[in-house]
């Protein structure tokens, strides 16, 4: 079984296309060209961290459930019969296609106006991410929507048991919100490595840079002169992030590098900000759990302080009955006392006397501990 969950890929090239391998490690470093080091963080049987790294010809990628490794043609991901890695190859066979753009009868007048202005058009900068990008693009957004969607489920099953927990604390209600507690710490922590890995490969220009594999390609392969723009990027659907972008990069002057570096810098941001959001409704959560329980504490204090003026009670009341039990035993001893004879009278002064002096004393010590505010009025 380990050796089955090892060696299974699925590969989905540019076309969409997608087929199931049965590959050892030695033929992945082979195909895709990284070292074993790389290959080990992909292993499902080892506890490695969320990471991103950008290698000479490949983007190894380790994002929760999804473990792949993306080149300039193709995407490799291991457990492709895992239920939470379909839907992601599904997205990338829809969306790594480029749909063919083809000119209408209506253009056909304006055909000069597009051949003059065609090497104009080729120097300005493109309008889709490569490759590379639009598969990292899939896989971030699969991840970000799987944690989102972990942390609305959690949601919805911490808040009621919340508010049951405050209406009644009982060991039922309690260990529920011990266990759903035990589970929101657990997908905080994978959230705040997916927001940590992110938030580290922006801060990094250099890190950013080695993700753009098909400009590595191309840079390998030619040296155009200064100021020409390597044609490695391919014309996909206009999206609004990709037309706001280009007009902005053309305002603002920078070179095409830098613009590149900041398209990836928006992309990842993008998705920086719904881990971002992610990470606070979770943060609310652990708020409204902590609320909660400095409610429960207060309740508690509440019985504990209760259950204290109880005590005080039964305390005082003992205390009285001790000394009524004192005058009890003094005329209960068998000793011969002159004035015991011919007084029957005296032992009903006597009982009531000492009642009075009791319950005397009893009222004195609870009005001292409310005077004092030991006791509530």
């Amino acid at each position: 079984m380990k050796t089955g969950v090892s060696r299974r890929w699925i590969l989905v090239d540019s076309k969409g296309q997608s087929s199931i391998l049965d590959l050892d490690k030695y033929a992945i470093m082979k195909r895709v060209s990284i070292h074993a080091r790389d290959l080990r963080i992909l292993d499902p049987l080892l506890s490695y961290p969320s990471a991103i790294f950008g290698r000479e010809k490949a983007i190894v990628l380790n994002l929760e459930h999804i473990k792949a490794i993306i080149t300039t043609e193709e995407v490799l991901i291991r457990d492709p019969m895992d239920d939470n890695v379909l839907p992601v190859v599904e997205e990338l066979q829809r969306r790594l296609p480029l749909p063919a753009i083809s000119l209408g009868e209506g253009e056909d007048d304006d055909q000069s106006v597009v051949n003059g202005t065609r090497n104009e058009m080729q120097t300005i900068e493109p309008t889709e991410f490569p490759f590379e990008f639009r598969a990292l693009e899939v896989a971030l957004e699969g991840v970000c929507s799987y944690l989102d969607t972990q942390t609305r489920e959690l949601e919805t099953a911490a808040y009621p048991a919340l508010d049951e927990l405050t209406s009644k604390i009982s060991s039922r209600n309690l260990d529920r919100v011990r266990k759903l507690k035990s589970a929101m710490t657990r997908l905080t922590s994978r959230v705040q490595k997916v927001r940590d890995d992110l938030e580290q490969l922006l801060e990094d220009d250099g890190d950013m840079a080695d993700l753009y594999l098909s400009r590595k390609l191309v840079a390998g392969v030619s040296s155009p002169l200064s100021g020409q723009v390597a044609p490695y990027w391919s014309p996909d659907t206009f999206s609004i992030r990709s037309k706001l972008l280009s007009k902005a990069s053309r305002i603002s002057g920078i070179t095409h590098e830098e613009t590149d570096v900041e398209e990836l810098e928006m992309l990842l941001e993008a998705y920086f900000v719904q881990i971002e959001s992610t990470m606070n409704k979770l943060t609310t959560l652990r708020e409204y759990i902590d609320d909660t329980e400095d409610y429960i504490n207060i309740q508690l204090d509440n019985h504990r302080n209760q259950l204290i003026q109880l005590e005080l009670f039964l305390s005082s009341g003992t205390v009285c009955l001790t000394v009524y039990s004192l005058v009890a035993a003094i005329f209960g001893m068998n000793i011969p006392v002159p004035w015991k004879k011919d007084h029957g009278y005296l032992f009903k002064w006597v009982v009531i006397l000492s009642g009075i002096a009791s319950a005397s004393v009893f009222l004195s010590i609870i009005a001292y501990a409310r005077h004092k505010g030991l006791v509530g009025s």
